[in-house]
Parts: structure tokens; sequence; C-alpha cells
């Protein structure tokens, strides 16, 4: 007994060890989001000629950067195994920050949103490390373990947002070029708390072995929980991403103020989105996924409201901050939906259908975003959440309603 109980304190300190480097790791190349989405639209916009409706094409870019970046992971993962896999993913993040700023100094748009697509892979990247941290970690210690990660994501949410405002004129007069050459140093600084990892090898570990026939993926998808998660889910993404790739570009663009303010309120907005995410899981547990995501639905609701009052600063911070905490309700709910839908041996099949799903409407929200702004203005911009919202909170009802009735 005192063998099993040294062995179960050795793997829990090697558990805390990897997370501390996880974390802080996180911490550095989280800031890769919040620094393109807090400029992308705005650069984007002054490297356009007259016709400013390709605006947003950069964060399009990001997007659809981050859906190749998940599956590129997940490949080189499981050829080179995940510790080599996290420093190529810090190699791309610096490579597309370089690529970024040259295009500034060029002033060529499509090389920018190349780099911003460049980018947006290396966070497909970032995306596994809170798996990675709960697959070294002993079960009881898995939701610590990710809490740390997320803890990592607040502190990405306030640096990215001070690299913009501290570096991002250090090129002047090429504006927003010093944010992304700075990727450089804090890439290569989140390389070295990616070399001492030691992860398990998950091809090696043996696990259970499901008994149960695995399920047509047609079968798994037409469950009428399933649906209800995954369309609410990806309507919470899309519909933060839309709001969040035009603000920027209306509060700069449209309404004259500083990109400082700007890059503020998309720090506020990337904290709300996860600084509640230690609450979250507890309030689904106690509540219910089906009631914490109807909330987050009222707060993106909320956020329309606010949004649609005027253009003082203090509605497009309180929208973006609501616009955060709602995307955090709504989506880690419908994600805890989703994933009492499919057994644990159907998840691979599963998970990358509906990340497709995702991430496809995801990039196509944020193309939009500028398309809709530059043709009908901010104001008809956030009355788009008004019937995605609604329709949402219909299928929500539905839902409850039938788990009241039992299961079929």
């Amino acid at each position: 007994m005192a063998a099993t109980a040294d062995d179960m304190g050795a793997v829990l300190r090697e558990a805390r060890r990897n997370v501390f480097l996880l974390t802080f790791a996180q911490a550095l190349l989280g800031v890769v989001g919040p620094i393109s989405f807090a400029v992308g639209g705005v650069a984007g916009h002054q490297l356009l000629g007259e016709d400013k409706s390709l605006a947003t094409a950069p964060l399009t870019g990001f997007n659809v950067g981050l859906a190749v970046g998940v599956v590129l992971a997940a490949t080189l993962s499981r050829l080179v195994g995940r510790r080599l896999a996290f420093i190529g993913g810090a190699v791309i993040a610096a490579l597309g920050g370089l690529i970024a700023a040259a295009a500034l100094f060029g002033d060529n748009f499509w090389l920018f949103t190349f780099g911003l697509a460049v980018l947006g892979s290396s966070s497909g990247f970032t995306q596994k490390l809170r798996f990675a941290a709960a697959d070294a970690s002993p079960s009881f210690y898995k939701p610590k373990a990710i809490s740390w990660i997320l803890g990592g994501g607040i502190i990405s949410a306030i640096l990215g947002p001070q690299i913009v405002i501290f570096a991002g004129d250090y090129f002047a007069p090429i504006s927003f070029a010093g944010a992304f050459v700075a990727l450089l140093p804090v890439c290569l600084a989140a390389i070295v708390f990616f070399v001492p990892l030691r992860l398990p090898d998950l091809k090696s570990a043996t696990g259970l072995h499901a008994t149960a026939p695995v399920r047509p993926l047609r079968e798994i998808v037409g469950n009428h929980r399933f649906l209800t998660g995954m369309i609410c889910g990806i309507s919470a993404y899309a519909l933060m991403t839309f709001m969040m790739t035009g603000a920027p570009v209306a509060m700069v663009v449209g309404c004259g103020f500083s990109t400082d303010l700007a890059t503020l309120g998309i720090q506020w907005h990337v904290l709300a989105m996860f600084g509640p995410s230690f609450a979250t899981g507890w309030l689904i547990a106690r509540f219910g996924a089906e009631r914490i995501v109807a909330c987050g639905f009222v707060l993106l609701l909320a956020c329309a409201a606010i949004a649609h009052m005027g253009v003082a600063l203090w509605n497009f911070w309180g929208a973006l901050v609501l616009l955060g905490l709602g995307w955090n309700f709504a989506f880690i709910g419908s994600t805890a939906i989703v994933a009492q839908s499919y057994r644990p041996h159907e998840a691979d099949k599963v998970q990358g259908f509906h990340d497709i799903m995702l991430f496809s409407t995801v990039a196509s929200a944020s193309f939009a975003s500028g398309k809709v702004l530059s043709a009908y203005g901010w104001d008809v911009l956030n009355a788009v959440v008004w019937p995605v919202a609604g329709i949402c909170l219909v299928l929500l009802f539905a839902l409850m309603r039938r788990n009241k009735r039992g299961p079929a």
C-alpha cells in the first residue's frame, strides 16, 4: 500500500510539473488571438483601397488557419509526439508574426491575410494544451489541471492587448508591425517551457476497450440532443466572432475612437470569455447544461441591446463584455450537451465532424462581418444576434421539455 501511495505521489508531482509548464506556455502563446483580433480588421481596412468590404478577410484567414491547425496539430502529435508538435506550433506562430509584419511594411493586404492564417494555424496547436494537461494527470486532478490552463488564458487576455498598445507603433509610421514582431521573443519564451515537458505516450496507453458497437455518424448527428448542442454551440461561436471582428473597425473607423481604446475593449472581451470558466463547470453541474446555455444566449441578446442603444465608448465596451460572458456560458454549455450525445469510442469521428462544421461557420461569420459592416453599418451587424439567439432559445426549450418526458 505504501508503494502504491508513493507511486501516486510521484505521478501527481509529475502532473503538477507538466501543468505548470503548460500553463506558462498557454499564457504566452495565447496572446496570438487577442493581438490578431484587436488589430486584424483595422489593419486590413488601412491596407485596402476604396473598397473596404474585405477589411475583416485577414480574420477570416485566421479562423480558416485555426481549422487547419487543429488537424495539423493532431497529425504531428501522432507522428512526432506532442512535445515536439507544440514546439512546432510555437515556431509556426513566430513565422506567422514575421509574415504579418512584413506584409504591413510592404503594404500588402493579401500577404497580411496569409500571415494571419499562419497565426491562426498556430492557435490550433494552442487549443490542444488543455487536453495535454488533462491527459498527463490522474483522473482526480484533471479538472484542476484544465483550470490552470484556463488561468493561463486569462493572462493572455491581458498580455496580448498590452503588447499591441506598447509595441504596435514601435516601427512608426508603420502601424501595428511592432506587435507582430514582438511575437518572435514571446514564441521563443514559450519553447523554453515546452522543452522540459514529459508527457505520457498515449499510443502505448491501454485504457478500456469499448464493447458497444460504433454507431454510424448519421445516427449520432441525427440525435435531437446532439443537433441542439451543435447548433447552439456553433451559433454562439459564430455570433461572438461576427461581433468581435467588426467591433474594432466600427470603433476606430466608424466612430473615431483610438486604436488603444478598441484594443482595451477586446482585452475586456477576452477576459469575459475565459474569466468565468472556473465557475461555469460548477454551474452546469448545479443547474444543467441547457439552462446555462439559455442564460448565455440571454446575455448575447443583452449585448445586442446595449450595442444598439448608441455608439459611446461604454456601449462598445459593455457589449463586448456581455458578448464574452454570453459566449462562455453558451459555448461551454453546448459542448457539454454534445459530449453527452456520443460514446467515448465514437469521439474521434463525432468531434471531427463537429469541428469542421464549427470552424467553417466561424470563418464565414468573420468574413461576413466586414461585408455587413461596410454595406449596412454597426446597427445591422449587431441586429443579427436577435433572430439567431431566438432560434437557439426555442431549440433549448424544446430539448428541456423533451428531457422532462424522459428518454425515448
